[in-house]
This record gives C-alpha cells, structure tokens and sequence, in this order.
C-alpha cells in the first residue's frame, strides 16, 4: 500500500521541466527524512543511506533508500545528517574520497568537544570536501514549514474562588496568570512566522523546557484551586470528584513519567538510543572497537 503525505502531493517547484542533480542523505532519521521532503518539493532526487536499508520505514514517496556505500555513489553532494557519535564507519567509505560532505549536526552541549564536528569530520575523511549547513533549523520547521497552519494558545477560564485563607488566594492567581503567560508564550512561537527565525536550540527549548514548566504551574494553579476540598466528602456529590480532580489525572501522570525519564540511569539510555545506538549492531560494534 502506497503511503502519501502533504509533502508528497504539493510540490515546491510546479514549473520545474528539468530534473535537478541527485542529493544523498546519510540517516534515516527525523533531520534527516524532513530534509529529504523539502529535497523532493524542490525537484532534486533524494537517495537516502541507511545501516539497514530494508528495515528503513517513514520516508517520503520517490525517494532511494541504499546502502552507505551504493547510495554515495549516486552523488556528489552527501549530507551526513547522523550523530556525531557514529561518525567512525566514514573512513571506511572510499566512495566519499572528492566528494561534498554536509555536515548538519549540532552538539547537545557547548564546548563539548574541542573542535566541532565538521572539523572532526574532515579529519576522519581528509579527500572529502567538508561543509556546514542546516545546523540551525529543526525537522519540525522543515515538516511544516509553509504547510503549517496557524497554532493558537489554549484559552483558560478563571472560575470564581473564594477561600479564607490569602496565602492560597494569590499563590492561585498568580500561578494561574504565570501559567496562561506561558500558554500564550508557547502558542506564540508555534506560529509559523515565528518559528522560522529562531534556532533549533531557541525552539527546543520553548517547546520543551518551558512546555514542562507551565504543565507544573498549570497543575499546581489547580491543586491550590481544590486545596483541603479534594477529600472533603461534602464535595464528592453523587459519590463523584469533581472536574477539577478529574482534569488532573493526565497532567499528573505526565509528570510522574517525565520525573522517572529524566532519572540518570534512564536518560542516559534514551539518549543513547535517539542518538542510533543499537543492541548488537555491527556499527556499535565497531565504534567500541575503535573507542578501545
């Protein structure tokens, strides 16, 4: 069954009557299969490298999926869109010998390494020409792009509330104004005008970081909402919770979650794995060799 997408059906280029040159991607992974997307929009020819090049799934229609070695012979122009991590097994590639290498990658931290990774690149494979380019762009802004539709900020009601107690009063109006703030923040920077002019770091950590921060503030507004009530059997009417109790089932265990992921002894495994590492590879194999 054939798969289809936006991105396959509404091309970039309608008057495009030539077809362009063959650009190779290294890595099957979300940089690197929104790359190939807007790649194919634009009329050129994608051929995708892949470890296993059977087992590679949710690329888009048109595009070549090969071995390293086959799919460098395809072009001149190699974007290595993996991790750092893995950029061993390059040597071994003589096909890469006066080829352009793209490098798109980004350390997780400043001053990570010594050099960056293009000059590491360029070490490992020394007849190869080495660039940088798209390091500053995430896969969302190239998924979406144009395509994207207008994002909106969840609007928040404010329920009356009466409590005795003032403390409880102004924590709850003011982590429910600096929640709505952070909706508003978030929905802001989801919009496609924004999104375009900030980097993949200023993105991430909009999304995700400050995602999180007014999922607590949110959760918190409405816990100091209920206060002593929650277990108060004169709020349980027909022997039910209310709304509020019910609203924070799911952000409570969303939290719960995150708290268990963000734990060393688990992160350090997700982030292994994001980063392409598989048990019983041949190329982990191969990078703990070389790391000996």
């Amino acid at each position: 069954m054939e798969n289809k997408t936006f991105t396959d059906a509404l091309p970039l280029t309608m008057n495009s009557s030539e077809k362009q040159e063959t650009v190779c991607i290294f890595g099957t992974g979300d940089f690197g299969r929104s790359l190939g997307f807007k790649m194919l929009q634009c009329g050129y020819s994608v051929v995708f490298g892949s470890r296993n090049s059977q087992m590679s799934s949710l690329l888009p229609h048109g595009a070549e999926v090969l071995s390293y070695s086959e799919a460098a012979k395809k072009s001149d122009i190699i974007i290595i869109a993996i991790h750092r991590e893995h950029y061993n097994f390059l040597t071994e590639l003589i096909e890469l010998n006066g080829k352009i290498l793209v490098d798109v990658s980004n350390n997780l931290k400043i001053n990570q390494y010594p050099e960056s990774n293009a000059e590491y690149l360029a070490q490992l494979v020394p007849r190869a020409h080495v660039v940088k380019a798209f390091n500053t762009i995430s896969a969302w802004a190239l998924q979406s792009g144009a395509l994207d539709a207008s994002r909106q900020a969840a609007s928040q009601k404010e329920n009356s509330f009466s409590t005795t107690s003032a403390w409880l009063s102004d924590s709850y109006l003011a982590l429910g104004i600096l929640g709505f703030f952070l909706f508003v923040l978030l929905g802001i920077t989801s919009l496609p005008s924004v999104s375009n002019i900030v980097n993949w770091r200023e993105f991430r950590f909009v999304q995700s970081k400050l995602g999180y921060l007014t999922l607590i503030l949110c959760t918190a507004h409405t816990l100091v909402y209920g206060g002593k009530r929650f277990l108060s059997p004169s709020i349980l009417r027909w022997f039910l919770p209310s709304a509020y109790v019910l609203a924070l089932i799911i952000p409570c265990i969303v939290l719960v979650i995150k708290f268990i992921l963000i734990m060393p002894c688990i992160d350090n495994i997700l982030t292994r794995i994001r980063q392409g590492w598989e048990r019983n590879s041949k190329y982990s194999t191969l990078n703990k060799k070389s790391d000996v």
